[in-house]
């Protein structure tokens, strides 16, 4: 369609010529031919379509058999083809279009309600080349524009199962690509219901979506070339994100619709994950328990020494102070026989915001004690995997002792929900209550 139009343009070169005369009659200078441009390019938002799928399918491209996973070189340098020719065509599909539409077109068919308003090529493809040609142009319109929607659910069906539910931020389920996929058809449904199928209102929405992707890639090279870039590649990157930046504060300003579905879908994911969080947090959350030689060791020992008892211990200072004072409570509290020996447990919250981890429990003996060590991202869940994880190893189950924590239990929730510390005992127990429905083979939870 565009070739058709350019070759209509190079048989009629007086139209060209009109139009270069109506630019030097209208504008005193190149350069503020420049500005203008600058004020209406986010009218061009939609024209950037495309760039925005291309990121979002990046995790899809393939790599090279021997690439490290720690630095995918050969991945790293396909994505940079693929977005380099993506960046290509659509910029020369942009610009072609553009400038034969403004040519070909009267002023008075964009306006609204105009012919050529919301369907230029399509105006061009009916008016130069027939309504048959045009109508199957419209046709295959809609049917890019399908293919386009199936990109972007394929870039979410990648995306989400990734990320959120490895941050407990969505039910389990959206792990499945099928339900996914529902819910997300779902939406669109809703978003042409709620805009009744109106193509500019969702235009606008959609614009805003590719912009603050775009705007925020910008800000990402920016910084990233900051690092290690000379400085004339800084400025030149961070004067397209200025760019990037005003497109998007203006197509805001003029297309409000866009800001309130993001806040909507904004609103609703941290509901959903805020939901998600709170129902999920007595999962067990740990895929994998991995016990070094000496851990492993110690276990051996006091299982064949009779029960298996561990004492739950907040590491602090960790000097021989601690741990005399901590034995001797948890012993005359909990009528600990004095013969019986005793390991100390010990989890560290390295990242809270992970909600899935695989532990690593390394043993070591500090002062005369035998302790067990790891990092999690939730204490209360780490100590329950490590339990279930002893009971199996030994086939005996093993005690765990606690004190209650002082203060506020909603606060202590709080903590445990953004923390992943608070209040351990009694979500220790809930975690295995779960986990093990049988109470016969549940580790024994010991709390005063």
């Amino acid at each position: 369609m565009v070739t058709v139009a350019l070759e209509h343009l190079v048989a009629n070169p007086d139209l060209v010529v009109n139009w270069q005369q109506l630019l030097t009659t209208s504008y005193s200078s190149p350069l503020a031919m420049v500005a203008v441009a600058l004020l209406v390019f986010p009218k061009l938002a939609l024209g950037l379509s495309g760039f925005e799928t291309g990121v979002a399918l990046m995790p899809l491209v393939r790599g090279g058999p021997d690439d490290p996973p720690e630095h995918p070189r050969r991945r790293i340098a396909n994505t940079r083809k693929l977005l380099t020719t993506a960046a290509l065509i659509m910029s020369g599909f942009l610009i072609t279009s553009s400038f034969a539409t403004t040519v070909l077109i009267p002023h008075q068919e964009f306006e609204e309600g105009g012919q050529a308003s919301g369907r230029a090529l399509a105006f061009l493809a009916h008016e130069y080349l027939g309504g048959g040609f045009g109508t199957v142009y419209d046709l295959s319109t809609i049917g890019i524009l399908w293919f386009a929607g199936a990109s972007a659910m394929a870039g979410l069906l990648n995306i989400v199962p990734r990320y959120l539910p490895r941050y407990g931020m969505a039910p389990e389920w959206t792990r499945a690509v099928r339900p996914l996929a529902l819910a997300f058809t779902a939406i669109a449904f809703a978003i042409t219901v709620l805009f009744r199928a109106d193509v500019e209102a969702q235009a606008g929405a959609y614009a805003t979506g590719v912009l603050v992707l775009m705007f925020s890639a910008a800000v990402a090279v920016t910084l990233s070339v900051r690092r290690r870039g000379p400085r004339s590649a800084v400025l030149a990157f961070g004067l397209i994100t200025l760019v990037f930046a005003y497109t998007t504060i203006a197509n805001v300003i003029e297309r409000p619709d866009g800001v309130k579905i993001a806040s909507f879908f904004i609103a609703a994911i941290l509901v959903t994950s805020l939901i998600s969080r709170v129902t999920r947090a007595t999962e067990l959350r740990v895929t994998k328990v991995e016990l070094d030689r000496t851990a492993r060791r110690f276990l051996e020992e006091a299982a064949g020494k009779g029960e298996i008892r561990i004492i739950a211990n907040e590491p602090h200072a960790r000097d021989i102070l601690e741990y005399v004072e901590k034995e001797h409570e948890e012993r005359q509290r909990h009528q600990i026989p004095p013969d019986d020996s005793v390991l100390f447990l010990e989890v560290t919250v390295a990242d809270p915001s992970e909600f899935e981890a695989q532990l690593q429990v390394s043993g070591e003996e500090r002062h005369g004690y035998r302790i067990l060590r790891m990092e999690s991202s939730a204490v209360p869940n780490a100590i329950a995997a490590v339990l279930l994880d002893i009971r199996d190893l030994t086939g005996k189950r093993p005690h765990i002792y606690f004190d209650w924590t002082e203060g506020n239990p909603v606060a202590h929730l709080v903590r445990f929900l953004i923390f992943g510390s608070g209040e351990v005992a009694p979500v220790t127990r809930e975690v295995l209550r779960e986990a093990e429905p049988d109470l016969d083979q549940r580790p024994f939870v010991h709390v005063v």
